[in-house]
């Protein structure tokens, strides 16, 4: 007989744990929560301080059943879910199902499944932490308020299937705010002269800069031949050279944020794509011989705190691959970002820093590796010294102009060695060097080059870029960004058009209601404000009651004031000039979780739809005779693909160009990466740049 009943949430985990544990114990998993609010009704006594009314999720009888026959062979129960509130909270519904006690020292919590780590836990059980419970029941019961209370009125008054959810609202209007800053951008023009030259052979080159002695900007065109009259004939001389140090400092190691964020930048994921692949790297890899290894440590915190024996390790492991000089004399500790981080767990890091990525690369799947490697190279260069870089800056008279030169060049490469963070537009920091010059210098003139631009919008939400904001906004919390992101898009709130979110009509109609009738969901300080309320439940310092009784006592005001003066709103649907290829009515558009569609107008007793075909005007290379248009997958990719599609099978992932290889004739493709787009050959080595347009903007 075993001596104790382990209950974890998924069966990778309990696999995991049960290897360390041994024989002695039963490892069994919940498969997440096992009572939740029923989905029929709102499931919240309002009138009886909020009282839930929780039932058993459907499905989870079996399960329950497998856990109750468990508990009678044993003498002891742990609950062992993950160490936040909803991890807290799956142990205190657990406790009431098996009719546990709750106040008992049932409760055992580890940051990261290692043999020690969860042998560790089991010396030191603890009762139950009900101030957690109540943080993550009170945003549970405020979220169902507000999801049950308002989606309804929408289906009346709107369109059936809306809903309204705090977290998400505010984040569609986010999108909204940017596309609304978009439309009322006023271009202003403006013009840089670049000037090539070179010393010594040594090509480079310099901006205008200053005007008789003053820095000036160039708004016309006018004064930039001005200015071309003043520098013809003049010989460019260096007046002035100046050098500087600069130390740069590592990045923290990651959050659930910042890795949601740098994931999206170098990997290309998706946030609910880098929280389900982190999740496999904490709950346990086949290692082989060694076994199940839980790679990192737990993936949902706000913390970039790290325990000191992982510190210790990593100077060890930095000092005998690197160098002395590459460990800083004693270990970095990063500060919380916000005020509101909770800094209840570690950054995320490698369990082991001596488990690097190349060395169990074998027993990871493409994505599992390719994320590890980012977690292990960000850790790793967070523990390691600054780089030094030697920056140039060189002042070159040419008349009454001066022109100026910057460039900067790697001293010691420091954390750089490791890892380098990204930025929103996909670049890593790269020397731009110049020759050796000295003041007196005369250097030779090769071309002057004015160039009109245009200042630009701010740039639409990447998936990056909106995270980063949430997060600076105090909305929500790092388990919730991934599933907020892909509920806006399933309710067709938003759609994303090259990889950025847009929003759509039915969003702004939304929108719309909502800021006239519910202002504080939409309201940033207030949304971010009871975040800080559910914070101060958690830490026991706030009744949750009462919080969920402040925010009721408007919000029912706001529902009685919307039931009677919200007007119906009916959405009529944009009739395309196609017909019916199945009963001949027309196609109407229509919007998906994956941008707009075509559909019968005669659904539901026709419910025939079909993609938007977009031609990109390149002939089909492999039949000669159809068309290349953009499609989408059924993940919501973007191909492409002959529209004579299923005669012809030709299919790209890369953009193809009308222009054919100038070397051997064959088809070239669109390549995008951190320098920007060029066209590649699909037969030979020939490669060129593609010019990039000016409207390519960045955070």
């Amino acid at each position: 007989m075993a001596d104790a009943l382990v209950i974890v949430e998924s069966p990778s985990k309990a696999k995991t744990i049960g290897k360390y544990l041994g024989s002695k114990f039963i490892v069994k998993a919940s498969m997440g929560h096992v009572r939740d609010l029923p989905k029929s009704q709102i499931g919240v006594e309002v009138e009886n301080d909020f009282n839930p009314k929780y039932i058993t999720i459907r499905g989870k009888g079996s399960v329950l059943k497998e856990l109750k026959d468990a508990r009678k062979k044993v003498k002891k129960v742990y609950l062992a879910a993950d160490p936040d509130r909803e991890g807290e909270a799956i142990a205190w519904h657990l406790a009431h199902a098996l009719e546990l006690d709750d106040t008992a020292d049932c409760r055992v919590v580890f940051n990261e499944i290692t043999k020690q780590a969860v042998k560790d836990a089991f010396k030191t059980p603890r009762k139950i932490n009900m101030d957690l419970v109540n943080a993550q029941q009170a945003r549970r019961i405020l979220d169902r308020l507000v999801g049950y209370k308002i989606s309804p009125l929408l289906w009346k008054k709107v369109k059936k299937g809306l809903s309204a959810g705090r977290v998400q609202s505010v984040a569609v209007k986010i999108i909204l705010d940017r596309e609304n800053e978009i439309d009322e951008f006023e271009p202003e023009e403006y013009w840089s002269i670049t000037a090539k030259l070179s010393a010594d052979g040594n090509p480079f080159e310099a901006k205008f800069h200053k005007l008789n002695g003053a820095k000036t900007e160039l708004g016309s065109e006018a004064e930039v031949q001005a200015i071309l009259k003043q520098i013809e004939g003049a010989d460019f001389t260096i007046k002035e050279v100046k050098e500087k140090e600069r130390t740069r400092n590592p990045s923290a190691p990651f959050t659930t944020s910042s890795l949601q964020q740098e994931a999206a930048r170098k990997l290309n994921f998706r946030a609910s794509k880098t929280m389900s692949v982190a999740q496999q790297l904490y709950e346990g890899v086949d290692l082989g011989k060694e076994g199940t290894v839980g790679l990192i440590t737990y993936m949902r915190t706000d913390s970039t705190r790290i325990a000191a024996s992982a510190q210790e390790e990593a100077k060890e492991y930095i000092v005998g691959k690197y160098g002395e000089t590459f460990a800083p004399e004693s270990p970095r500790n990063y500060s919380k970002k916000a005020s509101n981080a909770q800094d209840a767990h570690e950054a995320i890091r490698p369990t082991s820093i001596l488990r690097d990525p190349d060395s169990i690369k074998s027993f990871m799947s493409r994505d599992q590796f390719r994320l590890y490697k980012l977690i292990w190279e960000r850790f790793v260069a967070s523990q390691m010294s600054s780089a030094i870089l030697d920056t140039l800056s060189v002042d070159i008279a040419a008349g009454d102009t001066i022109f100026r030169a910057a460039g900067s060049k790697v001293r010691f490469q420091g954390f750089m060695k490791v890892y380098v963070e990204g930025n929103d537009d996909g670049t890593t920091e790269e020397d731009r060097l110049l020759p050796p010059l000295k003041s007196g210098d005369v250097l030779k003139k090769q071309e002057i080059e004015p160039k009109q631009h245009f200042t630009q919008p701010p740039p639409r939400y990447t998936e990056a870029r909106l995270v980063k904001t949430l997060e600076e906004l105090g909305i929500g919390r790092p388990s919730t960004y991934a599933p907020t992101l892909e509920t806006i898009q399933k309710r067709g709130y938003v759609a994303i058009e090259e990889k950025k979110f847009m929003p759509t009509e039915l969003g702004e109609l939304v929108i719309e209601q909502m800021e006239e009738f519910f202002p504080e969901i939409l309201n940033v300080e207030f949304t971010a404000n009871m975040e800080g309320d559910l914070d101060h439940v958690e830490e026991g310092s706030e009744d949750w009651v009462k919080v969920l009784a402040e925010f009721y006592e408007s919000f029912e005001k706001r529902l009685e004031f919307a039931e009677e003066e919200m007007k119906e709103i009916e959405i009529e649907d944009e009739v395309s000039d196609e017909i019916c290829e199945k009963c001949g009515k027309p196609l109407v558009y229509k919007l998906g979780r994956f941008g707009k569609f075509l559909a019968c107008s005669g659904f539901p007793d026709c419910r025939n739809t079909k993609p938007i075909i977009k031609d990109i005007g390149v002939t089909c290379p492999k039949c000669k005779e159809g068309h290349v248009v953009e499609r989408r997958s059924k993940k919501g990719r973007i191909f492409y693909g002959c529209d004579k599609y299923p005669e012809c099978d030709f299919v790209s992932w890369d953009k193809p160009s009308a222009k054919p290889c100038p070397s051997c004739g064959s088809l070239m493709i669109e390549k995008r990466n951190k320098k920007g787009t060029r066209l590649q050959c699909t037969s030979c080595d020939h490669q060129e740049p593609v010019e990039e347009s000016d409207d390519e903007s960045t955070d």
